[in-house]
C-alpha cells in the first residue's frame, strides 16, 4: 500500500569489500560495529525505516551453522524497539565470505543459504536489499580492477553481474519461503552519460547498460533488447540471459542511488580537459567529467531520473541513497533538492515512496573508490571525528523533512553549486550537439548586491589575510556576504556595529579582525585591547540582541606552555603576553555575553592566497638564495588557512558554540614547519637555519610550547597534508597572477 505521505529513510554505509587479499569493512572503520547507542540517533532522526547491514562475511565468515548472531540479534531488535523498520542487506559491494566469490559459479546458491538463515531468525523483517547495487559492484569488480576479482573487461563485469542477479532471484525465493509477503528493494546507482556527437554511440550503450539491473530481475532482457548482442558477444550465452526470463523477480520498490559525479559527459577534445580526466573504448579517446561541470544544460536531475525510473518499470520508486561528498550547506541543498523532487512528483501521481538519508555516519575512503582503508573521512548526518557521533545541520534538516516542515536554514536560500555558474570548472560548456561555448563570469556572485532577499554573512576585517580567505570561500561554497572593511565598520565602535546589523540583518556575523602583532603589542597594548578584547565584545553584544551567529577567533597563545603537552579546550589559561591576554579577555567576556558564539582557537596560520604568512615569507627567502633565521624549539600547531576557514564555516552552518580548537593535526617547529613545506615545494632546507627561541630577542614572551588539540573533535586533516596542499595550491596561485599580469 502506498503510504500517506513521503517517508525518510535512513541509511548505514555497510560497505564490506575485498581488494586483492584485504577485506574493507566499513562499520569497522565507522565504529558503528562498538556503538549501539547510534540506534538512538538513527530513530530520532523521524526514519521510519533504515537500509541495514546483515552482512553475510560479518555474521557467517566461515561454515553456516557457527554463524555469529549477537550482533545482529541486538541491532534489529533494537530498532524493531524505536519502531524503526530494518531494510535487511545481506551483501553490500563484496565478495562473500573468503570460502566463496563473485566468480564461484555456486555463489547464488551460498547466499541463497544464508538469506534463508537470516529469515529463519528474524522472520518479522519484511524487507531486503541481498544485493547493493550489483552492477557498480560489477563494474568496479570486472571492469575497472578496483575491487576482487580485479578484472578489466566486459566478459568478466557481465559475468559478475549475472552472478550477482541470480544470487538476489534465489534469496528472495529462499525469504519468502518463510515470509511470503517479504518486499525487494533493489538498489542501483542510476547515473546518465551525456557526450558530443562523436560520442553518441558510447553514451547510448552506457545508457542502456545503467538499467541492467532492474532489467534482468524484471525478465526485459530478450533478443529484442538492445544489449542482447553485446553481451554474448562478450562470452554470454542465450541461456545464461534466459535464465532471467524464466525466473522473474521484479523489485516491490525500485531503488534509486544517485550522487552528482553519476551524471557523465563524454568529449573528444582532450586537449581541453586534465590527464586524470582522460579516457577511452578502444575505438576513441575522450575525457569522461562530471556532466554538471562541462554539460550547458547542467545535469538531468534527480527528478527527470526517478520520474524516467517509474515510468520504465510502471513499478513504486524509492531514493536509496541521497548524499553529496561535499561541505555541510552543499550536502544540504542536495537533499532537499531531492526531496522537494520526489514531492513534487508524488504529486503528479507516481509512486515514489521514500527519501533515504545516505550515510548516517558518513563513510570512509570513497575518495581512493574505496581501495585502501585509510581514505579520507567524509562526514554524513552525524560527524564521527568528535569523541561521539556529532549531529551536524543535517540532523534539523532531517527532523523537519520527516515531520513535513518546510526547513528554515539560510543556508538554503541558494543554489548548490552545481546550479550555479562556478560549476563550470574547465572555462567552457559544451551542448550536446557538440557546440562549445565560453563559461559565464561567476566572480563575485555571491555579494549580497547579487542576493538582495537572502540574509548574508557578514565578514568584519575584509581587508585582512582571514577576512579575504572567508570572502573567497563563502563565494566558492555559494554563501552570500557582505565583507566590510575596518573603515566601513569599525568593531571598537558599538554603534557602528550595531547599525550594520540593522542595516545589513546578517543570519551570521565571522569576526576576521583584529591585532595580529604579537610583540608589537607589548608596546601597544591600548591598540590591542581595542580590537581584540572591545571590537569582539561588541559584536557578541550586537548579534545576541539580533539574534546573528557569531564566530570570533582566538589563540594558542591563551597558555603558558608549561606542561609541554597539547591543549585541549577546557584547559586553563595563563597567557604570557598582552597579546595572549587580550584574547583570553574576549574569550572570558563574550562565554558570558553570549554563551552561543562560536570561538575558535587556532595557531599560526599559512595560506596560498597571502604573501605575509612565515611559510611564504620564508620560502620566497630561499627561493631567491638567501637564508631564513627560524625560532627552532617552539612547538606549535600551524594551521593551513583553506582548512581553518571551511571546517569554522561548517561549524557555523551546524550552529556550533563555545570554545573549538582547530588546528592541523600536528606539533612542531617553526623550523620543522618551514623545513617540510622546503623539501615539498622542491627548495633547498639547508637553508632554514634554526635558532633557540631565547636568541631571538623578541619583545613578548612566548610559550615554548602552544600546541592544541581537540576534546570536541579533529575537524581537519594532518598537517603534512595541509603542506604538501599549500605547496600546490601556491604554484597554482602564482601562475594565474603572473598570467593575470601578463594579460592585463
Amino acid at each position: 500500500m502506498k503510504p500517506s505521505r513521503l517517508e525518510l529513510w535512513g541509511g548505514v554505509e555497510g560497505t564490506y569489500n575485498r581488494v586483492a587479499d584485504r577485506y574493507i569493512d566499513q562499520l569497522v572503520l565507522s565504529g558503528h560495529a562498538d556503538r549501539l547507542e547510534d540506534l538512538d540517533l538513527f530513530a530520532g532522526l523521524g526514519t521510519s525505516a533504515i537500509r541495514y547491514p546483515v552482512l553475510w562475511e560479518r555474521v557467517a565468515p566461515g561454515d553456516l551453522a557457527a554463524a555469529n548472531w549477537l550482533w545482529t540479534d541486538e541491532r534489529l531488535a533494537g530498532l524493531r524497539d524505536r519502531g524503526v523498520r530494518p531494510i535487511v542487506g545481506l551483501l553490500h559491494h563484496g565478495n562473500g565470505p573468503p570460502h566463496t566469490s563473485l566468480l564461484d559459479p555456486q555463489f547464488p546458491g551460498k547466499l541463497a543459504g544464508y538469506a534463508a538463515a537470516v529469515a529463519q531468525r528474524y522472520p518479522w523483517v519484511d524487507a531486503y536489499t541481498p544485493v547493493n547495487e550489483p552492477l557498480t559492484t560489477a563494474r568496479f569488480s570486472g571492469l575497472y580492477g578496483l575491487w576482487y576479482p580485479h578484472g578489466r573487461d566486459h566478459a568478466t563485469c557481465w559475468r559478475l553481474l549475472l552472478t550477482q542477479c541470480r544470487a538476489v532471484v534465489l534469496s528472495m525465493r529462499a525469504i519468502r519461503e518463510v515470509r511470503p509477503d517479504a518486499q525487494l528493494i533493489q538498489s542501483e546507482d542510476l547515473g546518465k552519460v551525456f557526450s558530443s556527437p562523436a560520442l553518441r554511440y558510447q553514451a547510448e550503450f552506457e545508457n542502456n547498460r545503467r538499467w541492467l539491473t532492474f532489467d534482468l530481475l524484471c525478465g526485459r532482457v530478450d533478443r529484442h533488447h538492445p544489449l542482447w548482442g553485446r553481451l554474448l558477444a562478450d562470452g554470454l550465452s542465450p541461456a545464461d540471459l534466459e535464465w532471467f526470463l524464466e525466473n522473474t523477480c521484479p523489485p516491490d520498490i525500485v531503488g534509486v542511488d544517485h550522487y552528482l559525479s553519476s551524471e557523465r559527459y563524454l568529449h573528444e577534445d582532450l586537449d581541453r580537459y586534465p590527464a586524470d580526466a582522460h579516457s577511452g573504448n578502444g575505438k576513441h579517446a575522450y575525457a569522461d567529467v562530471l556532466a554538471a561541470r562541462v554539460r550547458a544544460e547542467g545535469s538531468a536531475g534527480i527528478r527527470a531520473l526517478l520520474q524516467e525510473a517509474a515510468l520504465r518499470y510502471g513499478l513504486p520508486v524509492a531514493m536509496t541513497e541521497a548524499h553529496n561528498g561535499c561541505t555541510r550547506e552543499e550536502q544540504m541543498r542536495w537533499f532537499v533538492e531531492v526531496w522537494r523532487a520526489a514531492l513534487d512528483l508524488r504529486n503528479e501521481g507516481i509512486d515514489i515512496r521514500a527519501v533515504t538519508a545516505w550515510s548516517l555516519l558518513g563513510a570512509h575512503g570513497w575518495d581512493t573508490l574505496v581501495t585502501s582503508a585509510d581514505g579520507r573521512y567524509e562526514p554524513g548526518v552525524y560527524d564521527l571525528r568528535s569523541p561521539v557521533p556529532r549531529p551536524t545541520a543535517m540532523v534539523s534538516l532531517l527532523r523537519d523533512l520527516a515531520s513535513h516542515r518546510e526547513p528554515t536554514h539560510p543556508v538554503l536560500a541558494t543554489p548548490g553549486w552545481w546550479r550555479r555558474p562556478i560549476r563550470l570548472t574547465y572555462g567552457h560548456a559544451v551542448d550536446d550537439q557538440g557546440q562549445i561555448h565560453e563559461a559565464p563570469e561567476g566572480g563575485d556572485e555571491m555579494r549580497t548586491e547579487r542576493w538582495p532577499h537572502v540574509r548574508p554573512v557578514l565578514i568584519c576585517g575584509a581587508g585582512g589575510t582571514l577576512g579575504r580567505a572567508f570572502t573567497r570561500r563563502c563565494e566558492q561554497r555559494g554563501l552570500p556576504y557582505r565583507a566590510l572593511t575596518r573603515a566601513e565598520m569599525d568593531i571598537a565602535d558599538l554603534a557602528s556595529v550595531e547599525y550594520a546589523l540593522d542595516t545589513i540583518k546578517p543570519w551570521a556575523v565571522i569576526n576576521a579582525a583584529g591585532y595580529a602583532r604579537v610583540d608589537e603589542a607589548e608596546t601597544d597594548p591600548y591598540a590591542c585591547y581595542r580590537d581584540n578584547v572591545t571590537g569582539p565584545v561588541n559584536l557578541a553584544d550586537a548579534c545576541a540582541a539580533a539574534g546573528a551567529q557569531l564566530v570570533s577567533f582566538s589563540s594558542d597563545l591563551v597558555f603558558d606552555g608549561i606542561r609541554g603537552t597539547p591543549y585541549v579546550e577546557s584547559d586553563p589559561v595563563n597567557p604570557l603576553n598582552v597579546f595572549g591576554r587580550s584574547k583570553a579577555e574576549a574569550e572570558r567576556r563574550i562565554a558570558e555575553l553570549y554563551p552561543g558564539a562560536l570561538i575558535i582557537r587556532t595557531g599560526a596560520m599559512f595560506g596560498p592566497w597571502d604573501e605575509c604568512n612565515v611559510v611564504t615569507t620564508a620560502l620566497r627567502e630561499i627561493s631567491s638564495g638567501r637564508a631564513v633565521v627560524v625560532c627552532s624549539d617552539d612547538i606549535a600547531s600551524p594551521t593551513y588557512t583553506p582548512d581553518l576557514v571551511d571546517a569554522a564555516l561548517d561549524l557555523l552552518v551546524d550552529g556550533e558554540h563555545g570554545i573549538w580548537h582547530l588546528t592541523n593535526d600536528g606539533a612542531v617547529s617553526q623550523k620543522n614547519l618551514i623545513s617540510r613545506a622546503a623539501r615539498m615545494a622542491g627548495v633547498k632546507s639547508r637553508a632554514v637555519v634554526g635558532r633557540p627561541m631565547r636568541d631571538l630577542q623578541l619583545p613578548a614572551a612566548h610559550p615554548l610550547y602552544s600546541a592544541l588539540a581537540s576534546e570536541r573533535g579533529r575537524l581537519l586533516p594532518p598537517l603534512d597534508d595541509a603542506i604538501a596542499r599549500y605547496t600546490e595550491e601556491r604554484k597554482a596561485y602564482t601562475r594565474r597572477v603572473a598570467e593575470a599580469l601578463r594579460t592585463g
